[in-house]
């Protein structure tokens, strides 16, 4: 009885530890989507007002 008990304290302890870090993945995959794309916005505008202010340089 007492190998059973082990052995289904492993199985919990187990599926506790892959939900947690399934949870994890899942949160650090939002804000690694939410990064890139603040980013890739950022670098849009930068390119575009770079773009714009072109003509306005004299050499």
């Amino acid at each position: 009885m007492q190998r059973f008990e082990m052995e289904e304290n492993m199985e919990e302890r187990t599926y506790k530890t892959m939900g947690g870090s399934g949870a994890l993945n899942i949160a650090v995959g939002v804000v690694s989507l939410v990064v890139g794309v603040a980013s890739g916005v950022l670098l849009i505008i930068s390119g575009a007002k770079l773009l714009a202010g072109r003509s306005k340089i004299l050499f």
